[in-house]
């Protein structure tokens, strides 16, 4: 698939993985969902799902680093600014063939443009808040949250 394509794709996930709803249970049983295939699979991942400046669940397993914790943060930073998956936004600049300083002048300290963290939209209002799921390659990463959040879309 080439980067054209992939963004769409991208963006069409954006447009179908929106909620009715999210409130902090529904945030444990998508979290719980990622911790127990992780369990299975031995992942050695962290994962967080925030909404606002609230932390609904977080988990970090053996085998996750202090890093994982990082690249959550400049993740969630990236897509709380852009609206759009960190995926997306990474594949975004590689087509433009620009970093991301010389896009929007912000720094990699603050910002990570690689996939992991995915908008939790609401229908009709926008995004409020974020999944990201360190630890994988960066499509492995992008992959586990889109598929935990379809599991749970309501």
């Amino acid at each position: 698939m080439n980067n054209a394509e992939l963004l769409s794709e991208l963006s069409n996930q954006e447009r179908d993985i929106q909620f009715t709803q999210f409130n902090s249970h529904l945030a444990f049983q998508i979290g719980s969902y990622v911790v127990k295939k992780g369990m299975r699979e031995s992942l050695p991942i962290a994962v967080d799902i925030t909404v606002g400046s609230r932390c609904l669940f977080h988990f970090s397993f053996d085998g996750a680093s202090m890093d994982n914790e990082r690249w959550i943060e400049r993740k969630r930073n990236s897509v709380l600014r852009f609206n759009h998956s960190s995926y997306y936004m990474g594949r975004l600049l590689e087509k433009e063939g620009k970093s991301m300083n010389e896009r929007f002048m912000i720094k990699e300290e603050e910002y990570a443009f690689h996939g992991g963290c995915f908008p939790i939209i609401i229908k009709n209002t926008g995004v409020i808040g974020t999944m990201t799921i360190s630890g994988l390659t960066q499509q492995e990463d992008h992959a586990l949250v889109v598929e935990a959040l379809k599991e749970y879309l309501m």
